[in-house]
């Protein structure tokens, strides 16, 4: 087999010639959209030399109808058409803007480059569809569905071969091809930044048409940065009033793993972490602010919402029942379940074992329990069994007469159990309360009596229990820990707290903490802040992160709203510096790359160097974990190498 020339222009040549010889090209020639065109071209019988057949050239009357037709798109594509004009002017080149037949509309560019144009018929009104044309960047990118280059000799018609253009699609945000931007120019000037400018400019007009069709309801603008909302690369996707996605943007598409035809045939709840009630809930409160949202593939984005001059459906904004426990729920799936899971045995004799990791909000979910309840407005009577000395819990829980013992009160103690009598009794760390205890506290249970210390007759209570534990109580029954008899008895529904780092509903969470905490109005975190604290493995749970809100507000100037890297507290700041960076000093540098080295280097040292839970946590692939941290290290020694 004859070699391919390796110049560019020589192997074109030479591959033209095998095609036209032989009906097939050499591999390799070119790049891949090149030959599958230039196939396309010789099974269509264009010839590359020689005369054109017939090609369709609209009068002035139907490029008139036509432009018509394409008003809104010609309408948003002409200030773009002009700002790539004023960037790439005396440069020999032009804009233009094609329909979806590959039609020229407008074009725009040099005086002395428009004439040689002219001479190959780039004018509007002429066809540059690729089966009249042949290869050509606005035929090509039609027929390829995507942006292309196309330079000099690559051109399948000889006389085209003075040309370089880059085009790129334009659709509209239901999905569907309104056409074509390119920039063409003599192929002696030709610039590598033109494809992405091209590139850049398409995205501009489909944002523009995007907001000029769905500027009036609800919108999510997201990006994995919060600096890119409001960019040329965020992406954009409209809802409809029951959360289904009926509108986008290319690059909104790309980030959600989407394709033309799943506009309209799927829900945004499918593809972001968050409920619709939610979406609306903080497009109310923060509309200009993103919050962090966990997508598909353990993908994060920040999400800005925009409800728009609609007013919000009612389907929308149906509130769950108002209740203490629907104060406490934020979005995360789990956690929602376990709510509504604890609200049907509401006022029935069941009682709850609630179990998780320590500061998972134990005592909050179950104080929300008896608050949503019918014992509302009767105690709440909370034990924590691992806080209490051992030789005081008998006293504390189950009470004494006076006299009962040495150093008893003269008036004697209820206890706990009586105090709670009426309402619910929560106890917390069930798991570390001793054997002997464990048998009488099954006697109450049982008998609904209670015998205080010293006293010669039971006391009948009546109460809802709680019981909470970060123990494995069923490994614990097994090794003689705890009783499998007081086990069953407490354990009448089992609801699993997740742990914080396992939780969808960061950014939710974090505003109702900080409406918590503060009176202040709209107080919200730095976005890199908010992105490093998403990422963090959270040992303490939520109150781990509570406090570090707290001492983050108490920081605050009265005239401050937005918390910074300078509020945290000096342990969390040091952890989230991570342990490849240098300790942060009194100005946490806000250089992003810095900040994302940072989780990304506090991710694989929190999971003990496993790469897969860390790029989970990150929301990045293991090859993009694998090559940011390739070039941290690389980053690290550089200092050390230079000066060998």
């Amino acid at each position: 087999m004859t070699p391919i020339p390796r110049d560019a222009g020589a192997a074109l040549r030479f591959a033209r010639h095998q095609l036209l010889e032989h009906g097939e090209l050499p591999p390799g020639f070119a790049q891949d959209t090149v030959a599958r065109s230039w196939q396309r071209c010789f099974s269509a019988g264009l010839a590359p030399v020689g005369r054109l057949p017939e090609v369709p050239h609209l009068s002035a009357g139907q490029l008139a109808r036509a432009a018509d037709q394409q008003r809104e798109f010609i309408a948003h594509a002409r200030p773009v058409m002009e700002y790539l004009h004023a960037q790439t002017r005396d440069s020999g080149s032009m804009v233009i803007l094609a329909d979806d037949r590959g039609v020229l509309l407008q074009a725009l560019g040099d005086t002395d480059f428009l004439g040689r144009a002219e001479r190959v018929a780039l004018m509007p009104g002429a066809s540059w569809n690729e089966r009249y044309r042949g290869t050509n960047a606005i035929g090509t990118a039609l027929a390829e569905s995507s942006s292309v280059t196309i330079h000099a000799g690559e051109h399948y018609l000889e006389r085209n071969g003075f040309l370089t253009c880059a085009a790129a699609p334009v659709t509209a945000p239901n999905g569907r091809l309104l056409g074509v931007l390119d920039i063409s120019g003599d192929q002696r000037g030709r610039h590598p930044h033109t494809f992405g400018l091209v590139q850049a400019a398409a995205q501009m007009i489909e944002n523009r048409l995007f907001d000029s069709s769905y500027g009036t309801g609800l919108r999510l603008r997201f990006h994995a940065l919060a600096e890119g909302i409001g960019t040329v690369a965020e992406g954009i996707v409209a809802l409809s009033e029951d959360g289904w996605i009926i509108g986008a943007n290319r690059t909104g598409l790309a980030l959600l793993g989407l394709c033309n035809a799943d506009i309209g045939t799927t829900p945004v709840s499918r593809l972001l972490d968050l409920s619709l009630q939610s979406l609306f809930e903080w497009g109310r409160r923060s509309p200009a602010q993103p919050m962090l949202v966990n997508g598909q593939g353990g993908r994060r984005f920040f999400v800005r919402v925009e409800l728009g001059r609609r007013p919000v459906p009612s389907a929308a904004i149906k509130a769950k029942p108002r209740d203490a426990l629907a104060a406490i729920d934020t979005g995360d799936e789990r956690f929602a379940a376990a709510i509504d899971r604890a609200r049907k045995v509401l006022g029935k004799t069941i009682p709850l074992l609630l179990q998780g990791e320590s500061g998972v909000g134990k005592e909050v979910f179950a104080r929300a329990v008896h608050d949503a309840g019918p014992r509302a407005d009767a105690p709440f009577v909370a034990v924590n069994c691992a806080a209490l000395p051992e030789n005081l819990i008998e006293s504390e829980l189950f009470g004494y007469v006076p006299g009962a013992f040495t150093g008893a009160r003269r008036e004697g103690n209820p206890g706990r159990i009586r105090e709670a009598h009426g309402g619910t009794l929560f106890l917390d760390e069930i798991g570390d309360m001793p054997l002997a205890l464990q048998a009488r506290l099954l006697r109450v249970l049982q008998e609904k009596q209670v015998t205080p210390l010293g006293a010669g007759k039971s006391i009948p209570v009546d109460f809802t229990l709680v019981c909470a534990t970060h123990r494995n109580l069923k490994a614990d029954m097994g090794n003689g820990r705890f009783r499998a008899d007081l086990y069953y008895r407490i354990n009448g529904m089992a609801l699993a707290l997740p742990a914080l780092r396992e939780r969808s509903d960061f950014t939710m969470l974090v505003t109702r903490l900080l409406d918590e905490t503060t009176d202040r109005r709209h107080v919200t975190l730095d976005a890199s802040l908010a992105a490093a604290l998403g990422a963090y493995s959270w040992p303490g749970n939520i109150r781990q992160l509570a406090n570090a809100l707290r001492t983050a507000c108490a920081l605050l100037d009265d005239s401050e709203t937005l918390i910074g890297w300078q509020h945290l507290p000096d342990d969390l700041k040091e952890e989230l510096s991570g342990p490849a960076l240098k300790p942060f000093e009194a100005d946490v540098p806000d250089n992003l790359r810095a900040m994302s080295d940072a989780a990304i280097h506090r991710a694989v040292g929190s999971t003990a160097g496993n790469m897969s839970e860390a790029a989970r946590r990150l929301g990045v692939s293991r090859s993009t974990l694998y090559r940011r941290l390739r070039r941290t290290t690389m980053a690290d020694n550089a200092p050390a190498q230079a000066g060998t």
